[in-house]
């Protein structure tokens, strides 16, 4: 559930799996590879299990870093073995899980006997690769799954041997609404009258098919915990915060000049997101709870704003310069309403300062550093050209910090103007 994009793409394997002389006929073959693209969790592994089932076909599956032995050429014959095995189950899929681990872009500046072991494992796989072309009468198909997709070397990825490349997103709304429904109905969960999928569905952006069955459970846990006989809303609103920001240390209750200044930090994020959204209404969310009992991810407090209710592709640049001063909405109050500032903000400040360098280096949201990709000037390099550019791509990381620095301190003047607008309200 949740995939459906992918679903429909794999439909086309299943279907010649089942039927490959329909397709021969037509002078069609499969495609040699299919590389399932997506982040962790997303559900890479369950389709292609899902694909070999509904095609009723042997599959065989493995992950990248058991190809990687000690011994040099132990990873090339172990390839050997698992493509051998599959031709003789033929018609069948061969699945290669993390594959990023053993077909790394191949570079001839960095040799070492670890890299001559894992070049070797990935001829192999090439060679294996070319191989189905020319056996129709034993039909074998490679799926392969990572997250890194950019850093796969591209002989890989040429048409011949990974012919298809299929993105596994997270799930939209709606996917997560079905995802939860699946998830419910295989625990054959009991549940109250006030727990609603849609809302949970709403809740949860950004959560992926593994984190919505994590989610499930310990709502489950919850329940089960507390004696009760069904699950409710109030379950599932804890099992969400907790996946969220962790788990109440109940026992490390802040007291004295720290629950103070943690109180006064926690509030200027609240402050300043409601500020924020009276004036740029896709800023921030309503602020639903706030908290000073310290968490297991070790944060002291925190400031809860539950994700939009719709799915957004696109982020403003206004939105940005908003979330920035929503995270430093905390050192601000500090520097406000306290004697002197703590280390409470490290984790805004570390946040703050990627929001700001994606913006600044990827995003080309900076006027003065302009529409570049700054990775893409410090990427690899071949040796003719890399010191030539090495000069220039130094030049514009330093541009990219300085505004970096304007983007941050910008964000905390305006969180400040916030606070001394409302002063009555955080001190």
């Amino acid at each position: 559930a949740g995939v459906d994009e992918a679903k429909e793409e794999l439909q086309e394997i299943v279907e010649f799996l089942r039927d490959p002389q329909r397709f021969q006929k037509l002078g069609a073959r499969p495609p040699c590879g299919v590389l399932l693209v997506g982040p962790p969790g997303t559900g890479k592994t369950m389709l292609a299990r899902a694909v070999a089932g509904e095609a009723d076909v042997p599959f065989f599956s493995i992950s990248a870093s058991e190809f990687v032995e000690l011994y040099v050429g132990m990873g090339a014959m172990r390839v050997r073995e698992l493509f051998a095995n599959a031709r003789k189950e033929a018609p069948a899929i061969v699945f290669i899980d993390e594959i990023d681990a053993v077909a790394k872009g191949r570079d001839s500046r960095m040799r070492s006997v670890g890299n001559d072991e894992r070049e070797q494992t990935l001829n192999q796989l090439l060679t294996e690769l070319d191989g189905f072309d020319s056996d129709k009468n034993n039909v074998v198909i490679c799926l392969a799954a990572t997250n890194r997709a950019d850093v796969l070397d591209p002989a890989l990825l040429r048409p011949g041997r990974f012919d298809r490349r299929i993105s596994v997103e997270r799930p939209d709304r709606i996917g997560r609404e079905q995802i939860l429904g699946v998830h419910m109905q295989r625990k054959q969960l009991p549940l109250d009258d006030d727990v609603s999928k849609a809302d949970l569905a709403s809740m949860t952006t950004g959560f992926t098919g593994a984190d919505l069955a994590n989610l499930v459970n310990e709502a489950a846990l919850l329940a089960g915990r507390a004696n009760k006989a069904s699950v409710g809303r109030a379950e599932f609103d804890a099992a969400v915060l907790r996946a969220v920001a962790g788990i109440e240390k109940k026992r490390s209750i802040l007291t004295g000049v720290e629950k103070s200044v943690v109180a006064r930090h926690e509030v200027g994020h609240a402050l300043v997101a409601t500020a924020l959204r009276s004036v740029l209404p896709l800023t921030a969310s309503d602020v639903e709870k706030l908290s000073i009992i310290p968490r297991s991810g070790g944060a002291l407090g925190f400031t809860y704003m539950p994700p939009r209710t719709e799915d957004r592709a696109l982020m403003f640049d206004s939105e940005i310069r908003g979330q920035l001063a929503v995270l430093m909405g905390g050192r601000a109050a500090e520097a406000l309403s306290c004697e002197s500032l703590s280390t409470g903000a490290v984790d805004d400040i570390r946040r703050a300062t990627e929001i700001a360098q994606a913006a600044v280096a990827e995003y080309g949201l900076s006027s003065s550093v302009g529409p570049i990709n700054v990775s893409v000037l410090s990427g690899a390099l071949s040796d003719d050209i890399a010191a030539v550019l090495s000069q220039r791509a130094r030049g514009a990381a330093s541009a990219v910090e300085a505004e970096v620095r304007l983007l941050v301190a910008g964000a905390l003047t305006v969180a400040m103007d916030c606070l001394s607008a409302n002063e009555q309200l955080h001190r």
